[in-house]
């Protein structure tokens, strides 16, 4: 996960506690004692006078560090526990308006249980139900795979906060929908045997499946009437997972503020069932007696935790889970495959198309072509993620790619998921820009995959693009600072290609979304001097011609003129962010898999 906190990988010394991990996982020991050798041979071994020499350095008080989650809407935002409660008026008071933000913040300042009189969350009754709604109601609650399922220590300790929760009476929030997701069969192996499987399941973490869920919008649709109620009276929803991303759009449709927290902590605001509740200081729940149980009474010590997971996550789960972990259950078996050496491509599958990539490739490269008169498919804000890019999630039936289902006679309760569908373009290509809280600047206040069409005309994103390739019209992508954060997809960068997007213009990049761009043949360029999609004043209707490409050098400034819709012209200066003379041939091949094929094309 090194992407995350954005690096490409992380360097760790390797010592005893790293041959305990692999033995304890079932390495085999010729694997360990090479492991071993490596290290010691190449430096990499912790010895007392291990003492490598850093660029830079920091120092970190441990005694500064407290329990915190992240959210609402991206992994790095950082919210101590105990203010998780107050913090919470803030995401309020930016999604009422700016009329509550001045009240939200001096309620916030109150604690988390101000004047009722000033207070501007909303609550709605869900029908049928004998439970109320409101802004901040924890509706989705998940242990999910990832990073955090690979530690016992968290696991075990969920384990037993449900076990103790149990015990004292305590269960979810009805509203709270739960679910338990490990990415290894082994988790359940020593969940069970420790006894806290019966636990997780009183309290509604049943296992549901091994793999990407809920931070991938896999938790599937909420109760009919609960998603109602929240559409009803316009609640901002939250959702806590254990996951490691929580950009917007992707955990559900009916879900506005997201957090990632540990899998215990995932436990306790299950129990709470509210984003309000401060969990340091107030009771999650009452036991029968009407006692208040507040999280300090579940939570357990260290030393319960750590003689479970000696006991129960043994090398033998390990080698036992993994022996066959290729094998799969009976309907995995059943699944029937060709013998040939090439994949057949059935027609007739909306999982699975043969990409247009190499479409009338020639079998020379070309050169880089000039880009004249283009039109901007979308006006985008700063952090603009891979996942407002990228499709991910589900999607309805009103949306091009639900379109596209519809009309191949696929029910809606059977459209799965954007990443279950990954290998069929055609419902990824819909599906790019669509995220439904992305915002183009090009629309005054609209939320989603939208745009305007060559007639000028509201429309959605993939419409609009597939009438500008009719028109053989080329098209840019303007964004601003630190354009394509977040988790790096591919399909950000393939579905801008498929888009027939020639060039992103952004302020900055990240660099490995940037990258990814150039691997698909799309350039990236930077706006200088200072130059913005604001201080340009750009609307959406204006075109855009880059000059100087056909010999343009890694890193090269060049020439861009913009035509204005009354006709006036403005010339500025785009920095290439072709970053060395491999990316070059890259662009001149029309992407890195036409880089690839043309190289074994020549070997074979």
């Amino acid at each position: 996960m090194a992407p995350e906190y954005g690096a490409t990988c992380g360097f760790f010394p390797i010592d005893d506690e790293t041959l305990r991990y692999l033995r304890q996982t079932g390495r085999d020991e010729d694997r360990v004692a090479l492991v071993e050798a490596y290290a010691r041979e190449n430096g990499f071994w912790r010895t007392t006078d291990y003492a490598p020499v850093y660029t830079d350095t920091l120092s970190l008080d441990m005694g500064t560090i407290v329990p915190a989650i992240s959210g609402p809407k991206r992994p790095q935002d950082y919210v101590a526990l105990d203010q998780a409660a107050s913090k919470f008026f803030e995401v309020v008071s930016e999604y009422r308006g700016e009329d509550d933000c001045a009240e939200a913040s001096d309620m916030a300042a109150e604690g988390p249980t101000p004047d009722t009189a000033r207070d501007p969350r909303k609550s709605t009754p869900v029908k049928g139900e004998d439970y109320t709604l409101r802004d901040g109601s924890v509706v989705i609650a998940s242990i999910t795979s990832c990073t955090n399922t690979s530690n016992p220590y968290v696991m075990i300790g969920a384990g037993l906060v449900a076990k103790k929760a149990r015990e004292r009476g305590l269960t979810r929030k009805p509203w709270v929908k739960t679910s338990l997701a490990p990415g290894s069969q082994v988790v359940t192996q020593y969940l069970e045997a420790a006894g806290l499987q019966d636990d997780l399941d009183a309290i509604g973490f049943n296992l549901v499946g091994y793999g990407c869920t809920t931070c991938i919008g896999n938790s599937g649709p909420l109760q009919k009437e609960i998603s109602d109620a929240i559409a009803e009276g316009d609640l901002i929803a939250t959702s806590v997972l254990s996951g490691n991303r929580n950009f917007e759009g992707r955990i559900s449709p009916d879900v506005r503020a997201n957090y990632l927290a540990s899998p215990p902590l995932v436990v306790a605001y299950a129990l709470a069932g509210d984003m309000n509740i401060d969990l340091v200081r107030d009771p999650l729940g009452h036991d029968p007696d009407g006692n208040p149980v507040y999280m300090k009474d579940i939570w357990p010590t260290q030393k319960e935790i750590t003689e479970i997971v000696e006991a129960t996550v043994t090398r033998e789960a390990f080698r036992s889970k993994y022996a066959d972990v290729f094998k799969g259950d009976e309907k995995w078996q059943a699944v029937e495959t060709s013998e040939g050496e090439t994949y057949d491509w059935p027609p007739h599958s909306t999982y699975v198309q043969n990409p247009p990539y190499f479409r009338d490739m020639p079998p020379e490269p070309g050169t880089i072509s000039d880009i004249d008169g283009a039109r901007m498919l979308a006006l985008l804000g700063d952090m603009v993620t891979t996942d407002h890019i990228s499709p991910a999630g589900s999607f309805k039936e009103t949306t091009p790619a639900g379109q596209y289902l519809r009309e191949r006679q696929v029910p809606v309760r059977e459209f799965n998921s954007y990443g279950s569908r990954r290998g069929n373009h055609e419902v990824m290509m819909r599906g790019t820009f669509a995220n439904i809280r992305i915002r183009n600047e090009m629309l005054d206040g609209v939320e989603g995959g939208y745009t305007l069409g060559p007639d000028g005309e509201q429309t959605s994103i993939f419409d609009a693009a597939m009438a500008y390739q009719q028109e053989g019209t080329p098209l840019v992508v303007v964004g601003g600072e630190q354009y394509g954060a977040g988790s790096s997809r591919d399909w950000a960068a393939k579905g801008t290609a498929l888009l027939g997007v020639r060039a992103v213009i952004a302020e900055s990049f990240e660099r490995i979304h940037r990258s990814n761009l150039v691997g698909m043949g799309v350039i990236p360029f930077e706006f200088t001097g200072g130059d913005t999609r604001s201080t340009l004043a750009l609307k959406g209707d204006e075109c855009f011609s880059i000059s100087g490409l056909a010999d343009v050098k890694p890193l090269q400034e060049v020439g861009c003129t913009i035509t204005y819709a009354d006709g006036s012209t403005k010339d500025i200066t785009l920095k290439c962010r072709i970053d060395t003379a491999i990316e070059k041939e890259y662009v001149e091949h029309g992407g890195v898999l036409h880089y690839v094929l043309r190289n074994l094309a020549r070997t074979a």
